[in-house]
C-alpha cells in the first residue's frame, strides 16, 4: 500500500494493515493528526484524525452509511451478488434512514438501561462460573477462556440460542474483522466471508422456524413476530441484523475487557490503584474505551458537496473514515497526558462507541460486562501475571482491535 504523502523518513502515513501499525497504531496517528489531519489515501479515501472533524462527521447528517454505491465504487457493479456483501447491505449498521430508523427501532427495547441494569446477576453468575472452571489449573488465556465466554453467553441468553447449540458459539472462529477494514478485501477472502455468512444464514433461519413455534421471552421471538407484520422486517433483513447482533454483541466487548487487561498490566501503579479502590472501576472502564478502543475507526460517504472539513474540501460520494481511535487521543481534548492510561481521569467522553444516529446500541451492556469482568478477575485472581506484557499477539485487523490470545498465570 503506497502513499502519496511521503512523510520524512519516507514511512507511508496510513498503512493500516502493517505489523508495526496493528502492533501500536498511536505513534502513526499523532503523525496523521500533526501532518496531514485529513488525509487522502492511494484508494481515494479521506481520513479525519483530530477529535474535532471525527466528532462532527459521526453526527452531521451530511454524511451518510450509502453502502451499496460504496462497495459498487471499490468492488465494481457484481459486488452484490456476493452474500457477504448483500447480508452486510442489510445491516443497520449500514443503513440511512428511513431503513436504518425502522430496523433500529426494532430492537432498541432490548437494550434499555433498565433491561441492560437488570441483566448484572446473571453476568456476574457467568464471570464466577469462568474463573471456577479455571481457577485450580493455575493458567489460562485470558481471550479465548474468560473474555470471550462472557459476552457470547450474553447475546445467545438475549437471542434466544438454545443451551445445546451454544458450544458451536464457544468454538467459532474470530476472523469475520478483515470485512470492516478500509483496505480492499481479495478474492480468497470475499469467499471465505461468503461461506461463513451462508453458514450463519442456515443456521438462523433454523432458529426463527423453532421460534415461530415456540416462541420465547427473547430478541429474535420479538423479530420474527415483526417480519410476520410484512411492513417491517424482510426475512433477509431479519437474519443481516441478527448476524450482525451476534458478532457486534460480542466482538467488542472480547477486545475491550483483553484491551483493559493488558493496558492496567502494563502499567503495574494503575493496577495497583485499581485493586486498592475498587470503587474507580466504571470510570476506568470509561478510560480503557479512550486508551485502546476496541473499535479504532468506522467511515461515512459525503452525501453532498462539504466545503471545508479540516480545511479540505470533501465532494459528495467521496468516503470519510474516522480514526476514533486517535481522537480519543486527541490532546486538544485530553490535554494532560492523551498517551498515558489514568483510572481516575475525568470527563473522558471516549468516542469508541460511534456517534450520531448509530451510535453503538450496546454501549450500556458491554460497559458492565467489562466492568464485572475486570472487577472480579483483580478481587479474585489477586497474584494473576500476563506471561508477555511486551509482545502480545495482536489479531491481524485494524478495524476491530484486540488480541488473539493472552495467556496468564496465578
Amino acid at each position: 500500500m503506497n502513499e502519496q504523502v511521503q512523510p520524512a523518513g519516507g514511512n507511508p502515513l496510513f498503512n493500516p494493515l502493517s505489523p508495526d501499525f496493528i502492533r501500536d497504531p498511536y505513534p502513526h496517528y499523532e503523525r496523521l493528526r500533526t501532518l496531514d489531519p485529513v488525509h487522502l489515501t492511494p484508494f481515494g479515501q479521506f481520513v479525519t484524525s483530530r477529535h474535532a472533524d471525527v466528532s462532527l462527521v459521526l453526527r452531521d447528517k451530511r454524511f451518510g452509511k450509502d453502502f451499496v454505491e460504496r462497495s459498487k465504487r471499490r468492488y465494481g457493479d457484481k459486488i452484490m451478488d456476493e452474500p457477504v456483501f448483500r447480508s452486510m447491505g442489510h445491516w443497520m449498521l449500514q443503513a440511512d434512514p428511513p431503513d436504518h430508523t425502522r430496523l433500529r427501532g426494532l430492537v432498541v427495547k432490548a437494550f434499555t438501561a433498565r433491561r441492560v441494569e437488570d441483566m448484572r446477576p446473571r453476568i456476574q453468575e457467568i464471570v464466577d462460573q469462568t474463573i471456577d472452571a479455571a481457577i485450580e489449573r493455575g493458567h489460562m488465556d485470558l481471550i479465548e477462556d474468560f473474555a470471550f465466554r462472557l459476552p457470547v453467553t450474553i447475546i445467545c441468553d438475549m437471542l434466544g440460542i438454545p443451551e445445546e447449540h451454544r458450544e458451536t458459539f464457544y468454538k467459532s472462529s474470530r476472523d469475520g474483522g478483515r470485512l470492516l477494514d478500509p483496505v480492499p478485501l481479495s478474492p480468497e477472502e470475499i469467499r471465505k466471508g461468503n461461506e461463513g455468512n451462508l453458514m450463519a444464514q442456515m443456521y438462523f433461519r433454523q432458529l426463527f422456524e423453532l421460534r415461530r413455534k415456540n416462541p420465547g421471552d427473547d430478541l429474535i421471538t420479538q423479530l420474527v413476530q415483526a417480519e410476520e407484520d410484512g411492513s417491517k422486517l424482510t426475512n433477509e433483513e431479519l437474519t443481516a441484523n441478527i448476524i450482525l447482533l451476534f458478532g457486534a454483541g460480542h466482538e467488542t466487548t472480547v477486545n475491550l475487557i483483553g484491551n483493559g487487561l493488558l493496558a492496567l498490566h502494563r502499567n503495574p501503579d494503575q493496577l495497583a490503584l485499581l485493586k486498592a479502590r475498587p470503587e474507580l472501576m466504571p470510570g476506568a472502564i470509561e478510560e480503557f474505551l479512550r486508551y485502546d478502543s476496541s473499535v479504532q475507526m468506522t467511515g461515512r460517504v459525503a452525501l453532498e458537496d462539504i466545503d471545508d472539513l479540516g480545511g479540505v474540501r470533501i465532494p459528495k460520494g467521496e468516503t470519510v473514515l474516522c480514526l476514533l481511535g486517535s481522537a480519543n487521543r486527541d490532546p486538544a481534548v485530553y490535554p494532560d497526558r492523551p498517551d498515558r492510561l489514568d483510572v481516575t481521569r475525568q470527563n473522558v467522553k471516549p468516542l469508541s462507541f460511534g456517534g450520531g444516529i448509530h451510535f453503538c446500541l450496546g454501549a450500556q451492556l458491554a460497559r458492565i460486562e467489562a466492568e464485572i469482568a475486570i472487577a472480579t478477575l483483580l478481587r479474585r485472581l489477586p497474584d494473576l501475571r500476563i506471561d508477555d506484557v511486551e509482545n502480545p499477539q495482536w489479531r491481524p485487523t485494524f478495524v476491530l482491535r484486540g488480541l488473539t490470545r493472552l495467556p496468564a498465570s496465578w
